[in-house]
């Protein structure tokens, strides 16, 4: 199986190299930015769109203009390839995925994609990125390249960080699972991050929460400069470097947690959760924003893809709390600040975590067809279930 698999470097560019940079870093942003008003006037005008093959016929006229021929001072792959992305971020709002496409900021994070013409020069840790009209960019190689290079994307962080991120095609093996291997369900939650339906309990980090006094600082000094001046570009990335440090301890103890689960099991399953309207509840938003529940599942899932492990979500309605685990009775009611309750049907005890857990495995597993009871909702009623064609799961040894 052929998978796409990215390779994130850090790069050490020189200033003559920050200054070309710099120039197509701005190209590709005044490139997205004019051609989205242009699309945007031309509809209002017309009442009809404009393509990409449109946009690609006029960006070679621009280059043509005395106003505009500073478009071929850079790399002319990026630039086609930003008209791509212009594409791409229509076609997403009209399939209601995102938003209306905004225009680009310089104050954020840069980037800009080369699909070919690049290469790697030297060998072991320490060498060099030949990227079109620039001399050989260091790099640090921190790790083992797999596969077929297809394409760089060159970003520059708010930090003033250079990365190159090397989109490869790599040739896998991913379809066989280890039915040695445990089933579990997970439960997600703010005190405890994860909770297995086999009892291991991971606490939720608080990244954000831990440096949330560093940051009040940092915003309070920002505060206080004028804008624009240099004390405020210094207080300003001060902030940036605390959020950047914060996300890249997130997403270290995520990827770490989602491959240590996947590598410990044979099926892992997820309740579906609505993420965007729990983050409706002001008292929480923080916290689940900062635990990066949405971030967690796309890791594991397609990690379980290319290492032999199934992945699946079962119904977001489904009593996963409510419903007691080893007899079935679903409560009418369970508060979220019940930790520890006891079934009113056969009396055992249970941990609200650790029972859902268990339930999500009862409610995965029938969901893939392995014969067990089906969900039930606070009405004892079967739960709804999607009943769009799936591929067929593979069979789970069940222990």
């Amino acid at each position: 199986m052929e998978i796409h698999k990215a390779f994130k470097f850090r790069l050490y560019p020189n200033k003559e190299q920050r200054e070309f940079l710099a120039q197509q870093f701005g190209a590709c942003r005044w490139v997205y930015n004019h051609f989205l008003r242009q699309r945007i006037d031309h509809y209002a005008e017309h009442k009809e769109g404009l393509t990409y093959r449109d946009n690609a016929s006029s960006l070679v006229e621009l280059k043509k203009e005395p106003e505009t021929g500073w478009l071929q001072d850079v790399i002319a792959q990026p630039l086609q390839q930003t008209l791509m992305d212009l594409q791409a971020a229509y076609r997403n709002f009209f399939e209601r995925r995102t938003k209306f496409p905004q225009f680009k900021s310089k104050r954020v994070r840069q980037s800009f994609r080369v699909p070919q013409s690049f290469s790697l020069e030297g060998q072991g840790k320490r060498q060099h990125l030949k990227i079109p009209k620039m001399s050989p960019i260091r790099i640090i190689v921190h790790r083992p390249i797999e596969g077929e290079m297809k394409s760089v994307t060159i970003s520059k962080t708010r930090t003033g960080k250079y990365y190159a991120s090397i989109l490869c095609e790599v040739e896998i093996d991913g379809s066989e699972i280890d039915r040695n291997k445990p089933i579990i369900g997970v439960d997600l939650g703010l005190i405890d991050f994860a909770v297995t339906s086999e009892g291991e309990r991971f606490p939720n980090p608080k990244y954000l929460c831990r440096t949330e006094k560093r940051l009040r600082r940092a915003q309070c000094v920002l505060s206080r400069r004028q804008k624009g001046s240099g004390g405020w570009h210094k207080a300003r990335q001060r902030v940036a470097k605390l959020h950047e440090k914060v996300a890249n301890q997130r997403q270290d103890f995520l990827h770490k947690l989602s491959r240590k689960l996947v590598d410990e099991s044979q099926a892992i399953f997820f309740e579906d959760l609505a993420v965007k309207n729990m983050m409706a509840n002001h008292c929480l938003a923080k916290s689940i924003g900062d635990s990066g529940w949405g971030m967690f599942v796309r890791f594991t899932m397609y990690k379980g893809q290319w290492y032999g492990c199934l992945i699946e979500q079962v119904d977001r309605f489904a009593p996963s709390s409510k419903r007691c685990s080893d007899c079935g009775h679903v409560v009418q009611s369970l508060p979220l600040s019940v930790r520890e309750w006891a079934c009113p049907n056969c009396g055992v005890v249970h941990d609200r975590d650790g029972n859902a857990a268990q339930n999500i495995k009862i409610f995965g597993l029938a969901q893939v067809g392995q014969g067990l009871p089906k969900p039930l909702n606070a009405g004892g009623e079967s739960v709804h279930q999607d009943r769009s064609p799936k591929p067929e799961a593979p069979p789970l040894a069940v222990g």
